[in-house]
């Protein structure tokens, strides 16, 4: 008898697990290995190009920082030393650095839009892509997975069925064969295995419908479903390496874009420096510290046999201009230089002095407080430059003056633009108040009238120095040293400054005798002069002990006239009658001017 087992197609033997699937798992856990490690290799590079942008962004701030830190400031000396052309070319070279610096700017700003920014946003989609790829395929390693166990789960059914039938007709067999079992007996199991052979025909069919169906799925699964997912999952990486190299491309690209720009800065380097002129450079020292004095002559022998017709020599104190003259101008504005330790007096036993016993008098004898009365607040020398030199006083006061027009300029074109809005505010009331800018445009006419009065100062001081007014004016002579002051112990520390560490005078010390040398000459160029009138009255606010040549005393609450404002020096000019007159301390009294007198200077 054929057995059902054979009969049904049934061997006996169950297959074991399918191993196509256990190697595919292994290949999607290879995959998403590598795929992970493309992943982070992608952001290592990502990371890579933010510590170079962050080093390009440290070292631009760095040249900027270097650049700014020797630029010149401004208003200080510093601005003077870039007028020669190594220094401007170092300038040159300052700004050229601060460009440099800007394109090293640029090099971080387009890596990290182009590069960075980039990768990070195609990152995240990677991410994302590969999750889905990988979510696909689990989900069909699951799908065959779950219709090969329902093959397995039928074909255990057909062979359990096939072993009851073959049980159920071996059964009948027996029964049929025993001549002691009842034909009803024989009956009921010959019922009983036709009707275990229809329940195994039946998982016979439903057997081969489940394994039609499963090599179905798995053809599918292996030959369409599982290649897609893999070359889908192939070309995400194939475009990651893609991708990288496109950014390597783009780092050296960012970094080729600047080189151009920044030859050009090195070429402007390479320009400056050639532009150096030593020739130039060295006539620009000439001129700051050219002087203008003329060398002086040669100096008289001193007959000391003769002790009563002693004579001292002034040619070698003087210019000598090949006139003969042995008497010095006075100094200071004058055309020619008084030279160290000459002091002029009326006196002929001063003028009959030897050299030697004059140079001990002037270094022991009390310094004169009327040094100071024309300097600046803070003792940074005269105001009119009088203690420098012809040639650099003129720079000086033509640099003053043109800062004073320039301010003046300024001024009037801030008075111009009020001006202009009070017109726009007149015409057009709802836009402002026209009265709001009256007390503006008033303070702005009192600051131009100011300027204008000193700018007016400086020029008669440069004209009187270019030769275009006479040699010396009364303000000169005021300022040039006529008149002492009450305090000695304020000039008594301006010596002792002046003195140096080991006892001797600075070259600051002749130039401030020249200031106080008495000139007699020049006082006898104002003997004849015309009273000057009255532009005024003042009221002493204290007493003055008018002891010094050219003052005069004066008690509190005296009523007096005014002859001659105070020009910024700190002194008035008065009169008390025809015959007293002379100059007292600005402060000392309070100065009602007649607005109506010639020359009067308006106050507000």
């Amino acid at each position: 008898m054929v057995s059902l087992s054979l009969q049904y197609g049934f061997h006996g033997a169950i297959s074991p697990p399918c191993l196509c699937c256990v190697k595919q798992k292994d290949q999607f856990d290879n995959l998403e290995k590598h795929t992970q490690w493309g992943i982070d290799v992608l952001e290592k590079y990502i990371k890579f190009v933010k510590e170079r942008t962050e080093i390009e962004l440290n070292y631009a701030k760095q040249l900027r920082n270097l650049s700014k830190k020797y630029q010149p400031k401004k208003n200080s000396k510093e601005e003077e030393e870039y007028r020669y052309t190594s220094t401007r070319a170092f300038l040159a070279t300052l700004n050229e650095m601060n460009d440099y610096a800007g394109q090293h700017e640029v090099i971080s700003e387009n890596m990290t839009s182009l590069i960075t920014g980039e990768l990070t946003r195609y990152v995240q989609e990677l991410k994302q892509e590969r999750k889905s790829h990988f979510h696909d395929g689990r989900k069909a390693q699951q799908h065959i997975e779950t219709c090969w166990k329902q093959l397995e789960a039928s074909k255990r059914r057909f062979e359990r069925d096939c072993k009851e039938a073959d049980r159920a007709q071996q059964y009948f067999e027996k029964m049929d064969a025993d001549i002691n079992v009842t034909k009803a007996d024989v009956e009921k199991a010959r019922q009983q295995a036709q009707l275990r052979h229809q329940m195994a025909e039946d998982s016979k069919a439903e057997y081969s419908s489940t394994l039609q169906k499963f090599n179905s799925e798995q053809h599918d699964h292996y030959y369409t479903h599982i290649p897609n997912i893999f070359q889908k999952i192939q070309e995400m990486e194939e475009r990651r390496i893609v991708r990288i190299g496109e950014s390597m491309k783009t780092f050296a690209e960012v970094d080729r874009q600047v080189i151009p720009i920044i030859g050009k800065c090195l070429d402007e380097i390479t320009k400056a420096a050639e532009s150096i002129d030593h020739k130039n450079d060295s006539q620009l020292v000439i001129e700051a510290f050219k002087s203008g004095f003329e060398p002086p002559g040669d100096v008289d022998f001193e007959d000391f046999t003769q002790p009563m017709k002693r004579t001292v020599s002034e040619s070698s104190l003087s210019n000598s201009r090949g006139d003969g003259k042995s008497e010095p101008k006075f100094g200071g504005k004058s055309k020619g230089k008084l030279w160290p330790f000459i002091k002029k007096n009326k006196s002929p036993k001063q003028q009959k002095e030897p050299l030697s016993h004059r140079f001990n008098e002037f270094m022991t004898s009390k310094p004169k407080i009327h040094c100071f009365r024309s300097l600046k607040r803070g003792g940074a020398g005269p105001e009119d430059f009088s203690n420098l030199p012809p040639e650099q006083r003129r720079k000086k006061l033509q640099q003053k003056v043109d800062e004073l027009n320039k301010d003046i300029q300024k001024e009037m074109d801030q008075r111009d633009a009020l001006t202009k809005m009070k017109d726009v505010y007149i015409k057009n009331p709802q836009m402002g108040d026209a009265a709001s800018v009256d007390h503006r445009l008033a303070e702005l006419g009192q600051n131009i009238e100011k300027l204008r009065l000193e700018a007016q100062k400086f020029e008669g001081w440069l004209a009187e120095v270019e030769g275009r007014l006479p040699a010396r004016t009364e303000q000169a002579r005021r300022q040039s040293g006529l008149y002492e002051a009450q305090n000695t112990s304020a000039v008594n520390s301006c010596a002792q400054d002046r003195e140096s560490p080991d006892g001797s005078y600075t070259e600051e010390q002749s130039q401030e005798t020249e200031m106080k040398v008495p000139a007699t000459d020049f006082d006898d160029e104002f003997d004849d002069e015309e009273p000057l009138p009255t532009i005024g009255t003042c009221k002493a606010l204290y007493t003055f002990e008018g002891q010094n040549e050219g003052t005069i005393s004066v008690a509190e609450g005296e009523m007096l006239y005014v002859i001659e404002e105070d020009k910024g020096d700190g002194w008035t000019r008065i009169r008390r009658n025809e015959d007293e007159e002379g100059y007292v301390p600005t402060s000392y009294v309070e100065v009602y001017l007649d607005k109506n007198a010639k020359g009067a200077m308006t106050y507000i």
